[in-house]
């Protein structure tokens, strides 16, 4: 009797026990068992673990998400210090391989376009990950990995004619690829010498021909090397009157603070599709997520969207934007869309910088 009773209170401490136990078990232990722990202390988890590591690194090709959107993350986790490194995607690509080749693990998360986030996939730099802000997507915006996501769709800005209406009317600002020939325009724009503007080179060559590029370098276009959001400022400035290689989203903030430009829309409109993901052995994973988390989450989407960024998410009311637009990350494979950078570089150097 004795033993019956002796066995009965082992086994009712073993059960009084079992949760406990296997919420230590279940607690995760490595970066890919936290990246993908969906327990209901997610959070709790991921706050007590960015207090300790107290930073984490960021890579961007997007200046909007690299400042604004960057800084409202940090007020609303205080203890964490966001170290922002803000370039174009080819010099984000080339960073990270190196790094990882020299065995250095720096950055936690990555933001940069689709064709870049498929060559990081390649090279397995990206770490499946789950966030509860998934639900919020749509598949399309997803690049899915075993378990969970490698990269998200978290922005998407256009690319097309950007000028000071000071020294552009509206009336007379170009309305078509064929208006930028108009003689009076010689000598007065600037295109973007990163990947923006080797974007553009492409896409007018793929809708109007060589031909077509060769008359427009008789223009006297200067290949300003510095990106889209920064060139935007010197058309905002004056010292550039148009440029045909600038973001929606740029001239939208510039607006805000009265500058004189306006956007338009000129075929063919170059969609930017910006996605962010996990970076594999990154050092600072608990701040990494909670970072996933917020730039994802219909908070940080509505912050993104006051730079004039377009949301994925389904559950909020973006930029409506009707005119026509062309994906060239999805125009491609990785594989031909290598090619056609060299090539449309190439031609860039050809036509707009050498002739110079």
């Amino acid at each position: 009797m004795l033993t019956r009773v002796r066995l009965t209170l082992v086994l009712l401490l073993i059960v009084a026990h079992a949760p406990v136990l296997q919420g230590a078990q279940s607690r995760p232990g490595s970066i890919a068992e936290l990246a993908l722990y969906q327990g209901s202390d997610r959070e709790s988890i991921l706050i007590e673990g960015a207090k300790k590591e107290g930073q984490l690194t960021f890579y961007t090709s997007n200046t909007w998400v690299a400042g604004p959107v960057s800084q409202e993350f940090e007020k609303k986790y205080p203890f964490i210090k966001a170290n922002v490194w803000r370039s174009d995607s080819k010099a984000l690509l080339k960073r990270l391989t190196e790094e990882h080749a020299a065995g250095k693990y720096l950055a936690d998360v990555v933001e940069t376009s689709p064709e870049y986030v498929n060559l990081l996939v390649r090279a397995s730099l990206l770490q499946d990950h789950f966030s509860p802000e998934l639900s919020a997507y749509d598949d399309e915006a997803k690049v899915k990995g075993k378990s969970g996501v490698l990269a998200w769709t978290n922005r998407e800005i256009y690319i097309s004619l950007g000028y000071n209406t000071n020294l552009v009317p509206a009336a007379e600002a170009p309305k078509t690829l064929k208006d930028y020939l108009d003689p009076k325009w010689k000598g007065k724009m600037a295109i973007a010498g990163t990947t923006t503007g080797t974007q553009w080179i492409g896409a007018v060559w793929d809708t109007m021909g060589r031909e077509f590029l060769e008359k427009l370098s008789a223009q006297e276009i200067n290949v300003q090397n510095m990106s889209g959001a920064a060139l935007s400022g010197l058309v905002a400035s004056g010292e550039v009157p148009l440029s045909p290689t600038i973001f929606n989203s740029n001239i939208f903030t510039h607006k805000q603070k009265s500058a004189p430009v306006e956007w338009r829309p000129i075929d063919p409109v170059i969609a930017g599709v910006g996605s962010s993901g996990l970076i594999v052995n990154a050092p600072h994973p608990h701040a990494a997520l909670l970072f996933l988390d917020y730039l994802h989450s219909k908070l940080g989407q509505q912050v993104a969207m006051k730079g004039g960024l377009s949301s994925a998410r389904n559950d909020i009311g973006s930029l409506e934007q009707k005119f026509k637009k062309i994906y060239m990350e999805s125009k491609y494979t990785p594989e031909e869309m290598e090619k056609k950078f060299e090539e449309w570089e190439g031609l860039m150097r050809k036509l707009f910088i050498r002739k110079r």
